[in-house]
């Protein structure tokens, strides 16, 4: 078998997961708070013994005795990551409706411990505390928040704070993360939480403010995701073809091979 058949295999399967990518950022596009996924591509060489063989005096010989390099390209994935860019504020005028205006990130819990999130479509239950859509509540500095019965005015300043009536009810915990495209790694409705054994690095600078009445829409671009689609298309359609022609090639070879002439 040729070494094209293998180059357009691994080309075909690596635009295979691309093309995955794509159409998950493309599913999210409505979905409050999401950070698209992004990635990166690079040819690996397989190298054989005689390519580290270098004759530096092979003026004098009349035939080489060697065989000149040879490098099979081998395209694959080389990293995957979350872009965590800043998406469009959307207004709704929900007094829960909250979003991060620049870095940092909303601090819930939930059964496995604390999680990070940038979706800030908050809700109360029957107790009166404040939680995610999933049910986990988020988490101030001095635990949960508790909005009592009875509160009818419900305003989050910039900073976090929470007043019902005018009453202080605590602050909402929102931390910066130092590198989170490498610490970070997502979980599904919108959730984060450390990578196994990376370190979660928090960092007092930069932390963005708290916007009432407002959510973080995705930061997918939903033209250049269109795009990326076509190409990875036509690039699968490119390496198959470099399959179906190696493949003729190897049919042909065999065919004639031990043909009388």
């Amino acid at each position: 078998m040729q070494n094209s058949m293998f180059s357009g295999l691994f080309g075909a399967l690596t635009n295979e997961h691309r093309m995955n990518s794509i159409a998950n950022n493309l599913a999210n596009v409505n979905t409050v708070g999401y950070k698209r996924d992004t990635l990166a591509f690079k040819d690996t060489f397989m190298m054989y013994a005689h390519d580290q063989i270098m004759e530096p005096i092979a003026n004098v010989r009349s035939e080489k005795l060697f065989p000149d390099p040879h490098h099979a390209a081998r395209p694959r994935l080389a990293v995957s990551q979350t872009d965590f860019s800043q998406g469009s504020l959307k207004g709704t005028g929900g007094t829960l409706d909250l979003a991060i205006s620049g870095e940092g990130f909303f601090t819930v819990m939930t059964p496995q411990g604390e999680y990070y999130t940038r979706n800030g479509h908050f809700r109360l239950d029957a107790a009166g505390t404040l939680i995610t859509e999933q049910g986990y509540p988020v988490m101030s500095n001095g635990g949960e928040i508790v909005v009592p019965p009875g509160v009818k005015s419900l305003v989050v300043a910039e900073d976090g704070q929470v007043y019902g009536d005018d009453e202080v009810l605590g602050q909402i915990n929102v931390v910066n993360i130092d590198n989170p495209s490498a610490s970070l790694e997502k979980l599904g409705h919108n959730l984060f939480r450390g990578r196994e054994g990376a370190e979660v690095a928090l960092i007092e600078e930069n932390v963005g403010t708290v916007a009432q009445g407002f959510l973080e829409m995705p930061n997918v671009d939903v033209v250049y995701e269109m795009v990326n689609m076509i190409e990875a298309q036509r690039q699968f359609e490119a390496y198959q073809k470099v399959m179906q022609t190696s493949d003729a090639v190897d049919r042909e070879a065999t065919t004639k091979v031990g043909r009388n002439r």
